[in-house]
């Protein structure tokens, strides 16, 4: 795990030691003053000119702020660069994820390490590290100069700092422990407040808010609960160092004041020695504001690389795969969301012909929007054959694959950003032709001409702006612009008026003349011209023929179509 976090510091370890190497000049100059302090009080007592020792005590701390703040500066400055690198890393494995894994996951949890985990890193890549290894010179050469006037006192410094540093390892492993839980805690507490704002409407529609808000605020507690257990633990971690100190200051105290009093000793020189005692405040300090900071590194990358070392999709460059409509074949196809889950295909087979329109209907739960899932290969089938164009799918590159369908799901999402962002979002090198004639073809164009700022006008989060047809004109179009070779739609006319699905049936009629359009239907009424209809129920096949041969051989087609009042 160390490893990994020093692999986020390689690309600026140059700038890094640059920093370092400032700030241990600035320390050094912090490091001389105890030094000049003895000159000044030597020079006090033997009534000789302080003038020298001032200027190099006021040069010394002159000298020590700007190359510090200089220091600082870098450091700050590479912090930033190592969170955004961080960042760019990790958003780029969210967005690879399989489907399935994302599914899993939960979205605000994912932002919280996106967000929160990834900050906790710029501290421990570079305060942390480079404050440590600068804190281990000043505390090599404050004891090296310390032990120059006196070893017994270097000694009982020593003893004390040795024995309280031992007792605060101890401590390190469970600071870890708890800033890890602290994460999950926030991550938690991400996730349930996004599931309120995912169904904002739903909720205030419902008279939830107060009922919301005790959940969110119950995940809340847990995260302070467990942010108050890492307080603590740092708290002790911290306090050892004032602790050290000032035992360590009684112990040279008392065995240096009987010293001076002996003759062993110069006044002076346990003034100097004292005053480096309490320089050592801040090296020991920054050694154990180090370890803490490691430890939470330590939680945060764990959490980090949980995503990381998920399977991600393999990069697929979209390629093009030619002009020709696609032909599907499912051949006994097996498949099941997960181990412990039931059977969602148990035997799948049908043939969907090159071109022209074939639809799937049956009951909600009969495998029907499975199909489209296989078929991006947001899942992977356990059993049986799927070809597209006479291959195995799994022959097919993701790029190659998904640059040649066209893919409109139930709920049409639409994403914040313009009306023309969104309609160019599977095409963005479509010409302004192409655009025009896909706004058309799904009579958008009466939506553009009342939009103030027209195809540039901002349609909200989650495309809120825009009515439930708009929406699902909006994803056909967008759809319609990547010219597939395959042209998916499940329930894409569902929450059209009756005027807008007689278009869109005219159109998909149109599309289906150029490409092979497979569509899922609740709605029978906008899949009666199918050439192809493919009965589903119970994840398997029932029946398949036209809407007419249905409604005349299987009972469950003409009860659905009865039901519909498209037979009496």
């Amino acid at each position: 795990m160390i490893k990994d976090l020093l692999a986020y510091l390689r690309p600026h370890r140059w700038i890094l030691v640059a920093g370092g190497v400032l700030g241990l000049i600035g320390s050094a100059a912090g490091l001389a003053m105890p030094l000049l302090a003895k000159y000044v009080v030597d020079a006090f007592g033997e009534n000789g000119s302080m003038a020298g020792p001032l200027i190099g005590l006021t040069v010394a701390v002159l000298v020590g702020a700007v190359v510090s703040a200089a220091g600082s500066y870098l450091m700050e400055r590479t912090g930033e660069s190592v969170v955004l690198g961080a960042r760019r890393r990790l958003v780029d494995r969210i967005l690879r994820l399989r489907v399935a894994d994302v599914d899993r996951l939960k979205p605000g949890d994912l932002l919280s390490r996106v967000t929160g985990d990834t900050t906790l890193l710029r501290a421990v890549l570079t305060n942390g590290v480079v404050d440590s290894v600068s804190a281990v010179f000043m505390l090599v050469g404050a004891i090296v100069l310390m032990a120059a006037m006196d070893g017994t006192l270097l000694l009982v410094t020593l003893l004390v700092v040795v024995v309280i540093g031992g007792l605060t390892g101890l401590v390190m492993p469970r600071i870890m422990r708890a800033q890890k839980d602290a994460q999950e805690a926030v991550g938690e507490m991400g996730a349930v407040l996004d599931r309120a704002l995912q169904a904002y409407r739903t909720v205030k529609a419902s008279g939830a808010e107060e009922r919301e808000i005790a959940v969110v605020g119950g995940a809340a507690e847990r995260a302070r609960d467990r942010g108050l257990q890492v307080a603590g633990w740092t708290s002790l971690a911290g306090v050892s160092t004032w602790m050290a100190v000032q035992i360590a200051f009684l112990g040279v105290l008392g065995v240096g004041g009987a010293r001076v009093a002996s003759g062993a000793l110069e006044v002076s020189s346990l003034i100097a020695f004292l005053l480096y005692l309490f320089y050592l405040v801040a090296p020991i300090g920054q050694l154990v504001e180090g370890a803490v900071q490691l430890q939470q590194g330590l939680a945060a990358m764990k959490r980090i690389k949980e995503v990381e070392d998920l399977p991600g999709e393999p990069v697929g460059v979209p390629a093009g795969t030619g002009d020709r409509p696609l032909g599907v074949r499912f051949d006994d196809v097996v498949f099941r969301y997960g181990d412990d889950r039931p059977i969602v295909h148990d035997g799948v087979s049908f043939e969907v012909p090159p071109g022209g329109l074939t639809a799937l209907v049956g009951p909600s739960g009969a495998g029907k929007s499975t199909v489209f899932a296989l078929l991006e290969r947001f899942y992977e089938h356990q059993g049986g054959v799927i070809s597209l164009d006479g291959r195995d799918i799994r022959d097919w590159s993701l790029g190659e694959l998904r640059a040649a369908l066209g893919y409109v799901e139930q709920d049409a999402p639409v994403l914040a950003g313009t009306l023309k962002e969104n309609l160019l979002f599977a095409a963005p090198d479509a010409t302004e032709d192409e655009l025009r004639r896909a706004i058309v073809r799904t009579r958008l164009d009466d939506l553009v001409a009342r939009l103030p700022d027209g195809l540039d006008t901002a349609v909200g989060h989650r495309g809120v702006l825009l009515s439930g047809g708009e929406r699902q004109r909006v994803a056909i179009a967008r759809a319609l612009l990547r010219k597939p070779r395959l042209l998916l739609l499940d329930e894409a006319t569902s929450q059209l008026d009756a005027v807008n699905e007689l278009r869109l049936r005219e159109v998909i009629a149109e599309v289906a003349a150029e490409t092979t359009v497979l569509v899922i239907a609740h709605r029978l009424s906008t899949v009666t011209n199918a050439g192809r209809i493919v009965l589903m129920e119970s994840g398997g096949v029932r029946a398949i023929g036209t809407h007419d041969e249905l409604v005349g051989a299987d009972e469950l087609y003409r009860e659905l179509a009865a039901t519909q009042f498209l037979v009496s």
